[in-house]
Order: C-alpha cells, then structure tokens, then sequence
C-alpha cells in the first residue's frame, strides 16, 4: 500500500496485497474537514527509549454512510467500522507509548460526524486526540476506509489518509491508519502494517514438528507456509519484504532456501554437509550469511542471496555463529565463544577488526543490530535467559525481561519494539512475546499453536 501526499490531501494507491499479487484499487482522496488545519507545530519524539507520556486518544467506532453487505469480517460496513475501530485501538494500546479508548467504551458517531467533529463533548471526556474514520461499500466489493486524526485541545485536523482496499484487507487498511496515528504523534518511523515470520510447533517436547508460518504484526492472519514434513528453523525477511530466508532440513541435510512470498515458489540458496545455523539477510538483499560446524569448528560465511560460492569471514578455533548486519551494512556483530565463554562481538563486513563488546558477566548469544543502528539486542544468559539491549561499543547495558527463558530477539522496523520468544519451565510449550524499550510494556501474542524464532519483517509497500 503505497500512501501520496499533496498539501493536506492524502491518496491510497494498493498496488499490491501483501502477498504480492496484482494492483487492486486506484489513488483515492477523502475530503478535509471542517476543523482548522495544523500548521506542523505539533511534533514528538521517543528516540531516548523512556516512556514518553500517556497521551489519551479517543477512537469511536467507523460510521458507514449507508451500511452494505461485505465479504469483510461482520459481513456489513457498519459492523467492520467497529472492528476496524478495534483494530486502531489495539494497536495503539500495545505500543506502551498513548492511553486509548476503544469504540466498546465510547458512544458511536454519525458519519456527517467524521469531517466535523464535536470537540465540546470529546473536551468533556478528557480526551487529548481524536482518531476518527468512516468505512464505505463500493458495487465491486471493495472498501474505501477514511482515517482522520484531531487535536481536541486545539480543535485542528492534524493529519488524514484514505485507504481502498479488498474485503480479506481490511485489517491493513487499519494498520495503516494506526501507523499514521503513531508516526504523526511519536515522531517515529511506523510499524503497524507489517509481518512477522515464526516456526510455528506442535507435538512433544522432545520431538516437535516445526513448520515455517506468518502473520500480521498483531498476531492475526496466520497461516502455514510450509508443510511441517521437514523441520524449518530461523526465518528471516529480506529488506524489500518479498522473501523469507530460512533453514530446513531435508534427509537429515541442512539446506537454506529463499521462499518468494508473491509466487510461493522458493529456491535453494545451499546445502551443507554440516550443521547450518542462523540465515541473515545482508542490508541491500544481495547475501546472506549463515554458520556452518566443520570438523568441530564454527565459522560464519556469505553467500548470495541467489545461491553460488560461499566466502568464509571467521576463521578462529571454537564456534562463531549468528552474524546480523548493521544496518550500514558495513559491521557484523556475532556471538563467539573464542575467547572461553560465549559472548558478543563485532567486525567489519569483510571478516576483519573482530572484537568483543559484552563483558557483563555470565554469557551472551543471538545478537541482532537495531534497524536504528543505535543499539544490539541480545539473549543473556546470566542465571536465567533474558532480552538484553547495549548500544554498539558494548555500553549502556538494560535487561528488558526478567522470565526463566527469553531468547531470540528481533527488532520492529522502527527499532522501537523488541519481539522474541518464551519457553515455559517444565512443559516446553513457547510462545512469542515483545517489550518495548521501555521494558515496562510486556505483552504475549496469541498464535494457534506453540511458537519460536520470530522475525519481524519490514513496513509493507
């Protein structure tokens, strides 16, 4: 979904659903308010990771202008304008960063209502902003949502977007009015309308059957992508979002594929004779590396992204392993346990300069580079496994869980949010969980079954 602006008008044009098939609707503009336009004094940020304030936003539900039958959950366009509604106000609940209230705790709103809003009565209610939209039926089944965005105090319209989507679409078309809310407030790069890549397991704890799935940021629309008949292991999106990296293990073999989201077809990219770990994209999409075991050593390599000759970067006794790319793609920060203990380090891209950051005590494992460039989150292994944050040069140490076992963090797109996955003690069953910066704002996402090793792709087009 691609979004064009021109002086306070917003235009939607989907050229392509998330699974990259064919353009679906055209450019569509909403009309302006009748509320005084903002004339960009209104800014923040929240680049220092502190808890920014608890800003109250009011969200009603959609009003439809006339309510229609839709293939779109609630099967008529005044029932999916309260859960497009809920949808917005989920995501902003989750982020830790505002205070929301949902349309299940507001009075609804006629549509005259969207463009001229009753500030009075949202003043009353000690509500700070306002996100209002509306939801629209067309003769071919698609939906026009309209997203509005007020500030209450000063009676503006701070900023608006329209979205046409297809009816399976709809919870993007509210993604991306939830992203347009949090960049416009936070001053922050948004990250709502994205996938997340998971190995999804079932089966007992000493014999599961993993399988390669994804799902919305929001843990809805799940689904498989392969078959569990070989076990998948490490997903991770390129850069452009079109394809997922991943291990799977054929026949015993370890072998790396790339999966083609649009096409669902997938390509071998290598297969090794020894253990293979840790498929990570290079930043501009043309390598990826990953860990190989020969002969009892560990070494990180390259390879292209469209298969061929591996290069070797490590070459040290022990295992090396992980490799996660800044985002200049200029470093690569690794775990090694050259040194005695497993513990992070950094080198350039070609292999050399390696050096150790974490001297924190206990052990440290799974380093993964903020999109931000800013800061490495890691699993550390000090009594229990938790989620970890330090700034590149191996400072400013902040542990963001405190569970029996917490591994595996990846990054939202913002670098804003930190996902990863929990093993509970005694049963094995995991699920994936994230924290913000924060680590005050703690939440679990609902998968239908067991989960690990998320990835957390890229803000979709």
């Amino acid at each position: 979904m691609k979004l064009i602006k021109r002086q306070g008008f917003a235009f939607a044009a989907l050229l392509a659903s998330c699974l990259g098939s064919a353009a679906l609707a055209q450019q569509q503009a909403i009309p302006a308010s009748n509320a005084a336009p903002d004339a960009g004094g209104l800014t923040g940020s929240v680049t220092d990771d502190s808890a920014w304030r608890d800003l109250g936003i009011a969200i009603p539900a959609f009003p439809t202008d006339r309510s229609v039958a839709t293939a779109a959950d609630g099967g008529n366009t005044e029932a999916l304008g309260r859960n497009l509604a809920r949808v917005v106000f989920g995501d902003l609940k989750n982020n830790g960063l505002f205070k929301p209230t949902g349309p299940d705790a507001l009075p609804t709103i006629q549509y005259g209502e969207v463009a001229a809003p009753a500030f009075a009565g949202w003043r009353a209610r000690s509500a700070e902003m306002l996100v209002q939209g509306f939801v629209k039926g067309a003769a071919n089944g698609q939906i026009t949502v309209g997203c509005y965005l007020y500030d209450v105090a000063l009676g503006k319209e701070l900023m608006r977007q329209g979205y046409v989507v297809r009816p399976e679409e709809w919870r993007r078309a509210a993604h991306k009015c939830s992203d347009m809310v949090y960049a416009r407030l936070s001053g922050e790069s948004p990250f709502f309308d994205s996938k997340i890549a998971y190995i999804a397991e079932t089966g007992p704890k000493d014999h599961r059957r993993k399988q390669l799935a994804i799902m919305d940021s929001d843990g809805a629309n799940h689904r498989f992508i392969t078959n569990g008949q070989t076990t998948a292991l490490t997903p991770r999106y390129s850069p452009n979002y079109r394809q997922i990296a991943y291990l799977s293990y054929l026949d015993g073999r370890p072998r790396i594929y790339v999966y083609d989201i649009g096409s669902g077809q997938q390509h071998l990219v290598t297969a090794t004779k020894g253990p293979t770990f840790a498929p990570r994209w290079s930043p501009d999409g043309k390598f990826i590396l990953y860990s190989m075991a020969i002969a009892g050593n560990t070494d990180i390599y390259r390879v292209p992204a469209t298969g061929g000759e591996s290069r070797r970067l490590t070459n040290t006794p022990g295992i090396n392993i992980g490799g996660s790319y800044s985002p200049d793609g200029s470093k690569i920060v690794f775990e090694s346990d050259r040194g005695g203990s497993q513990q992070v380090y950094v080198m350039n891209a070609d292999g050399s300069g390696a050096h150790r950051i974490s001297f924190h005590g206990g052990r440290a494992a799974t380093p993964e580079w903020s999109p931000r460039g800013d800061q490495i989150a890691f699993t550390c292994i000090c009594g229990n496994l938790r989620v970890a944050v330090m700034d590149p040069q191996g400072h400013n140490l902040r542990y963001l869980t405190d569970s029996w076992q917490d591994e595996a963090p990846t990054w939202s797109p913002n670098g804003r949010i930190i996902q990863f996955f929990r093993t509970e003690k005694g049963s094995g069953h995991t699920s994936i969980w994230q924290v913000d910066l924060t680590g005050r704002n703690e939440r679990r996402l609902k998968t239908p079954v067991d989960a690990s090793d998320p990835a957390w792709g890229p803000v979709l087009p």
